[in-house]
């Protein structure tokens, strides 16, 4: 009997550095399909640089631990074979990628990870769904990709971006950040519109804001590049009314 691979990333006893300052300092952190994780930790805690070293950024040293993920340790594989492996991030500050438009940018990346298993009408159905729950026109895909997007739309275009590409793992890195309460709602229904066996999401965030909409299942919370505190939705709560102090 062939042994079943697990979806379930497992980051364990996870150390990393940059140049000689070290950032995480020990990090153990189950995503799990059919759950939302929340992140929250305030600046200079190590939450983006986890999400970073996870979906290999090259510029930040593995110094100890490893992340299992289909039975495989990532951090041996190069960014795109992770990315086809079907992991997502949604960066905070998504970079501008001029001359490129919207369409041809998700089509190729669609086409990386699909390959001949989809078909250009299963990207253009999906694509005009997910635009459509976005409340984004058409014309929004002639335009290049993030080059005066206003900080909304970087987002919905991160979020455009997930929906087509129909991740395993999706990690959102501060989503919610220069958001108006209308693009927030939107965008988390976005989201838990996602939630389903097939996928897990790491959220990683500074405020309630978006978790109010999106009710995560796990909360941890990240100081000093540790996990100092895990529990439910009511940690959240906790940190709204005290802060970060009571922790440290």
């Amino acid at each position: 009997m062939a042994k079943t691979v697990s979806n379930e990333m497992s980051v364990e006893n996870l150390f990393a550095s940059i140049g000689d300052k070290q950032i995480l300092k020990g990090i153990d952190l189950k995503i799990k399909p059919g759950k939302i994780i929340a992140l929250m930790g305030p600046n200079g805690s190590g939450k983006s640089t986890l999400s970073q070293i996870i979906t290999g950024h090259p510029n930040y040293q593995v110094d100890k631990g490893k992340v299992v993920w289909q039975g495989k340790n990532i951090l041996k594989l190069d960014p795109d074979v992770r990315a086809k492996m079907g992991l997502f991030l949604s960066f905070q500050y998504p970079n501008e990628l001029p001359g490129v438009n919207m369409y041809d940018f998700l089509s190729t990346c669609f086409q990386s990870i699909y390959g001949d298993k989809k078909h250009k009408k299963d990207f253009d159905k999906i694509l005009n769904e997910s635009l459509k729950s976005l409340k984004l026109s058409s014309n929004f895909l002639d335009r290049s990709v993030n080059e005066g997007f206003s900080g909304g739309e970087k987002k919905k275009s991160e979020i455009l971006q997930m929906k087509v590409l129909a991740p395993k793992i999706a990690i959102l890195d501060e989503t919610d950040s220069g958001l108006d309460i209308d693009a927030l709602k939107l965008i988390a229904k976005n989201i838990s519109d996602l939630k389903s066996p097939k996928i897990g999401f790491l959220v990683i965030t500074h405020y309630k804001r978006l978790l109010k909409y999106i009710k995560p299942d796990e909360v941890h919370i990240m100081l000093d590049g540790k996990i100092v505190k895990s529990g439910k939705y009511d940690l959240v709560d906790k940190l709204e009314k005290q802060g970060y102090g009571w922790l440290k």
